[in-house]
């Protein structure tokens, strides 16, 4: 099922906002990846979210 309209620009704003990432958000993009639903926009804020994932901007929460 791929995910809600709107759904990841709304996942990556809130990750920027609140500084991590939930177990939920993150099938939520792994969801719209697998589906190949994602526009070039989408993609690009994704790849600057895992790099800011990388360099602990951003952190991964279990829940």
């Amino acid at each position: 099922m791929p995910p809600l309209p709107g759904a990841v620009a709304e996942i990556l704003e809130s990750a920027y906002q609140i500084g991590s990432l939930t177990l939920n958000d993150r099938y939520v993009l792994m969801a719209a990846v697998l589906d190949e639903s994602l526009n070039c926009s989408d993609r690009s804020a994704m790849d600057q979210l895992l790099n800011a994932i990388r360099l602990g901007y951003i952190r991964l929460t279990p829940a």
